[in-house]
């Protein structure tokens, strides 16, 4: 049986201009299953990464997709930014 790896950028768009969105990025999840939409986004306090999201009926933006712990999103969010900055230079 093969090793499928938990998780990994599959593809990764940065983006030009002065706005706060520097990149948008898919992930792959156990080579099966593909989530598109974060993005690496230049905040008040420094590089973050948006989970993908959608708007309400009540006009709230809620995160469609989002790990289960704040350790979680940290190892996420390390592996996003490693690949902005790889991509910066």
């Amino acid at each position: 049986m093969e090793k499928k790896e938990l998780v990994k950028v599959e593809k990764f768009y940065p983006v030009s201009g002065d706005g706060p969105t520097k990149a948008f990025c898919e992930l792959l999840l156990l080579d099966t299953f593909v989530v598109k939409g974060l993005r690496v986004v230049d905040g008040k306090n420094g590089l973050f990464v948006s989970m993908p999201r959608e708007k309400g009926r009540d006009g709230k933006w809620y995160n469609t997709f989002y790990p289960v712990s704040r350790d979680v999103q940290k190892d996420l969010e390390g592996l996003i930014l490693e690949q902005y900055n790889t991509n910066k230079q």
